[in-house]
């Protein structure tokens, strides 16, 4: 039961949570009260009186008298603490739903023992321990269900906290805020000089929401700061797991894994460098041009980059366990984030963009990490057509957003439901250029000469019987026919 709160910080946030006064209601405090069950009610009424509450974790204390909140030692030791055959610690998350982070820790307070256990605070719907749930009131642990108004006002606080104003890092001198996260890399980012002081360097992280004043001259890390300067994600707990993880396998299944990276750095000091790797690992040709052979990778940079830096912002933070994900298999990329999209799949070039992380996509525009709002779909679907290469394929499974991007393949390889997509996506593109899809724009698209002319229009009529196009002019001759979006 490792802990990685330091000595002093653990002794110190014992005496600052002393000074609280009696009714605080994400604060418990026990001397020897070891009861189990009694424990996981309290985890569910703290985690709920924490998100009620503002507040990023709650604790239950041992070795301090509730009364005065004299520190008096305990003598409960978590580690060994059992529920029948079964650890507490394990015994307590499998009762918990959802299942938060909760962890114990052990520190010596004038020369007294103190136990502590952290609990993070509910984030998504109220915390239930063995099907039931808690809420604290004043200080004393309550069924949730007998205090409605409470219970309506937690709900509310679910749907008001964007996930980027919450806390990742708690009670942090100023020095250790910025061993935590990247200062100037971010500065640099933003071509701006590095402010002189810790001081202004940390007012200005203030100001693009990435640090939060709090008690004693101490400061708190968002998850927004957390999740783009980390030098480590995990050193921020549960946001380890939403680094980018890189996956190369051998062939077309994922039988056989060739290469595995996980990259725990925030994503604004790793994008480029994630790209790059990629790119690094992506086949290449030689193409001529005029008298010189020269390499052009199958997949364009450009794409990759606006698909990952989609995946990283647009994602779902709620879904726990799981992080953005990147795989090469042999012909084309998969790149996977949690979450649903909020928009429909086939409408991502001409619907506004929606996000769940509008601060997260804010900043990363503001560092030219990703192209303004609107345009970066744009980019992949030009890119892919000036490549020739097929149509890219968004999907939903379950839970995830995935984009799949194709690299190289002759047409005689594409079956028809690809042969319809490609057509939609150039009506699409044309349509937003304010034109529209023709024979020869699509024979241009595929890399076809006038003699193909039949070959496409058989495309064409593909894509205009499965209701993906549409004719803009029903009446117009054969040569003059010109197709809009279904949508258009």
């Amino acid at each position: 039961m490792p802990s990685d709160r330091s000595t002093t910080w653990l002794q110190d946030l014992v005496r600052e949570l002393c000074k609280l006064p009696d009714e605080t209601e994400w604060v418990e405090f026990k001397v020897n009260n070891v009861n189990p069950e009694e424990i996981g009610q309290y985890v569910s009424a703290l985690a709920n009186a924490a998100a009620l509450g503002g507040k990023v974790q709650a604790w239950l204390v041992w070795g301090v008298r509730d009364g005065d909140h004299v520190v008096v030692g305990t003598t409960f030791d978590p580690v060994s603490a059992r529920k029948g055959n079964e650890a507490l610690e394990s015994w307590l998350l499998r009762l918990l739903e959802p299942r938060i982070e909760i962890r114990f820790h052990m520190v010596e307070v004038d020369g007294r023992r103190v136990v502590l256990l952290e609990i993070t605070a509910s984030s998504l719907q109220p915390v239930r321990f063995s099907g039931t749930e808690y809420i604290r009131v004043g200080s004393y642990k309550k069924l949730l269900r007998d205090f409605p108004e409470k219970e309506r006002a937690l709900w509310r606080s679910f749907d008001r906290t964007p996930f980027e104003t919450g806390i990742a890092a708690v009670h942090l001198p100023a020095p250790e805020v910025l061993r935590l996260v990247d200062a100037p890399t971010f500065f640099d980012l933003l071509c701006q000089p590095l402010p002189d002081g810790h001081q202004r360097i940390l007012d200005a992280l203030v100001e693009n929401g990435l640090v939060v004043p709090c008690q004693a001259g101490r400061w708190d890390i968002t998850n927004l700061g957390a999740i783009l300067l980390a030098h480590r994600l995990r050193d921020f707990g549960s946001l380890g797991r939403k680094a980018i993880r890189l996956i190369v396998y051998s062939g077309t299944s994922r039988i056989k894994t060739e290469r595995e990276f996980d990259e725990s750095r925030g994503y604004a000091l790793c994008l480029d460098t994630m790209v790059r790797q990629l790119m690094a690992l992506l086949p290449t040709r030689e193409i001529l041009e005029g008298a010189f052979q020269r390499p052009r990778p199958d997949f364009p940079e450009v794409a990759i980059r606006e698909l990952l830096a989609n995946a990283l912002i647009h994602q779902d933070f709620a879904v726990t366990g799981a992080g953005p994900m990147v795989e090469v298999f042999d012909g084309w990329v998969e790149i996977t984030n949690p979450g649903e999209p909020l928009v429909p799949t086939d409408r991502f070039l001409d619907t506004p963009p929606r996000t769940r992380n509008e601060a997260l996509a804010s900043i990363m525009r503001r560092l030219d990490l990703c192209e303004e709002r609107g345009s970066g779909i744009d980019k992949v679907m030009l890119q892919v057509e000036a490549a020739r290469l097929p149509a890219p394929a968004f999907q939903v499974p379950p839970g995830f957003t995935r984009a799949v991007l194709f690299g190289p393949r002759p047409l005689a390889g594409i079956a028809r439901p690809e042969r319809i997509k490609l057509c939609y996506w150039h009506a699409s593109l044309r349509h937003l250029q304010h034109g529209a899809l023709t024979n020869a724009s699509l024979r241009e698209r595929l890399g076809m000469d006038e003699s193909s002319r039949p070959l496409v229009s058989r495309y064409i009529k593909e894509a205009v019987e499965a209701g993906a196009i549409r004719p803009l002019d029903p009446d117009a001759g054969p040569k003059h026919m010109r197709y809009l979006p279904w949508w258009a």
